[in-house]
């Protein structure tokens, strides 16, 4: 199963809403063929690997080892647990299943059913498919909260204008947990202050990041901003209607109050799985106070603003702490990346 673990980690970043999913064919001790999930839309690893062997009638009383549940319905693709009974394999061997409903044990069976040998490892996918696995869990994305501070707590200047708190390697860690999100979020301020792009910048993405800017009023938003220089898509919560027009690449939702659980509820309509929280000070407070928070990372700086300067979570106070664990550390040059977990 390891190699199996091995391929499907192949097919990182590119299978958008799609598990990552690795299969190894076996037989007398020797392994055939190997496959793995290439990118969303695509042939399922199964599949691929099936795909690989030198001839198909090889896979006749082969054992196939695979990451995750093989599907039981037609999708992008058609079910690959019919495939593998189709070509004769005898055995197989299942790392996790699946928890979306419209496959989990529903692969499992239709196996069984045809008197092919099914063990379920019972294991999870861990990093591998995390997001993947707590939404259809929890019925929501995964919500990760980051910001930098200084070592008083602050993340800006009480004058509005960016602070830049942090150096080139804490800089890159946050480019990584952009590129394995599915949604960015921001408030206008933070948009109008620091006038981010919000992309990722070190790495090429088939399907990069969902920005979402929370604007009250889109007639006063300045579309000369850094985030509408890529054609990577947009998404605009505003509360007020209008009908300005907008770059090809922007979608509009309205809502009288977009609080987090309204976001929340749009993101999973959607069927995304993962949220990067990025400020400002106000919506991280208000995430927090509605308990949203899964994953938190601080790059702490060491910096003394004081004086006025913007706490990292200001607003909405909370009736009870909300407490994390599974604290790590890690030394990012001058500065100290802080994560810590909810679940």
């Amino acid at each position: 199963m390891d190699l199996a673990f091995l391929e499907a980690k192949k097919g990182h970043g590119n299978t958008w809403t799609n598990p990552q999913v690795g299969a190894v064919i076996v037989k007398n001790e020797q392994v055939l063929a190997t496959g793995y999930h290439h990118r969303f839309g695509e042939p399922h690893a199964e599949i691929d690997a099936l795909n690989n062997l030198a001839d198909l009638k090889q896979a006749i009383g082969a054992t196939m080892y695979v990451t995750l549940e093989p599907c039981s319905h037609y999708g992008k693709t058609p079910p690959c647990a019919k495939k593998i009974i189709e070509v004769g394999i005898k055995k197989v061997v299942i790392g996790q299943q699946d928890p979306n409903p419209l496959v989990s044990g529903k692969g499992i069976n239709m196996l069984k059913a045809k008197n092919i040998d099914v063990t379920v490892l019972k294991q999870t996918s861990g990093d591998l498919n995390e997001f993947y696995n707590f939404f259809y869990q929890h019925h929501r994305p995964f919500v990760t909260l980051k910001y930098a501070m200084s070592l008083d707590g602050k993340i800006n200047q009480a004058k509005k204008e960016r602070t830049i708190l942090t150096g080139q390697a804490a800089y890159l860690d946050s480019q990584h947990l952009r590129a394995d999100r599915q949604a960015i979020l921001i408030g206008e301020n933070t948009l109008k202050i620091d006038n981010p792009a919000l992309t990722v910048r070190k790495k090429q993405l088939e399907f990069p990041p969902i920005r979402i800017l929370l604007v009250r009023d889109i007639e006063q938003l300045d579309f000369q901003l850094k985030v509408f220089n890529s054609d990577t898509p947009i998404w605009i919560l505003t509360t007020l209607k209008s009908e300005r027009e907008t770059p090809k690449n922007v979608e509009l939702f309205f809502d009288d109050s977009w609080t987090p659980n309204r976001i929340i509820n749009l993101l999973s309509a959607h069927g995304i799985q993962s949220l990067l929280v990025e400020g400002g000070s106000k919506i991280q407070a208000a995430f927090v106070k509605q308990k949203l928070v899964d994953q938190l990372v601080v790059y702490l700086s060491p910096k003394i603003i004081g004086g006025q300067g913007l706490p990292a979570v200001y607003g909405q106070g909370l009736s009870e702490t909300l407490d994390f664990s599974k604290i790590k550390t890690v030394q990012l040059d001058n500065d100290l990346r802080i994560s810590a977990r909810r679940f």
